[in-house]
């Protein structure tokens, strides 16, 4: 992708602080970056905890690796530069959900650290909430569900650099969550990260 950045260009603040939006939704507003390997179940948790999160009343979006490339995303193919173009792009949206107040919950394998921390800044550096919460699931678990088919047309070749096949992926250094999904059902993976806003103070008791 190109690195020309725009020139003449000047943010425009407005009047309307976050805590103003977290009056009126009565949670703050953060990013949870669901990250794992395909298969790893990050999308099966993230509509659970929208799901959960709704019905408490509160605000929630899911923002989802396949979903965004049908239309955001959409001219981004899969070599590692439109891969890392991915992720910002994403990362960018969920910073603008997250300031709206939004609970954002973003499923992408994002596999390199760089990256993750990348989307990190982006929200640190705009005073917003980011949570990094590692899908913890064993390789050959992934490859055995393969929803989409995608491991075996990676091992016959069909498909260059998959992550976790030809392609690696980079563990979380330090996740704010880590959900491991050999131990924690869907149920109890949700209830894990709805404690943790909770005990973080973006959700309320």
């Amino acid at each position: 992708m190109s690195d020309q950045r725009p020139t003449n260009i000047v943010w425009h603040d407005g009047e309307i602080t976050p805590n103003d939006r977290a009056k009126v939704l009565r949670h703050q507003g953060c990013t949870l970056w669901l990250t794992g390997l395909s298969g790893s179940g990050k999308s099966t948790i993230g509509v659970a905890l929208e799901k959960a999160l709704i019905g408490r009343g509160l605000l929630a979006y899911r923002l989802d690796g396949d979903n965004v490339r049908h239309g955001l995303n959409a001219n981004l193919g899969f070599s590692a530069d439109d891969r890392e173009e991915n992720i910002r792009r994403v990362g960018e949206v969920a910073k603008l959900f997250a300031d709206a107040g939004v609970i954002t919950i973003s499923s992408f394998i994002s596999p390199y650290q760089r990256d993750r921390d990348r989307v990190r800044k982006i929200h640190e550096d705009n005073s917003i909430r980011f949570l990094e919460v590692f899908v913890d699931t064993p390789l050959e678990v992934c490859e055995s569900r393969d929803p989409k088919g995608l491991y075996k047309k990676a091992r016959a070749g069909e498909i260059k650099g998959f992550t976790g096949i030809d392609d690696p992926y980079e563990i979380p250094l330090d996740p704010d969550v880590h959900i491991s999904t050999n131990l924690l059902s869907v149920s109890k993976a949700v209830d894990l990260l709805v404690n943790h806003l909770q005990k973080t103070g973006i959700v309320r008791r």
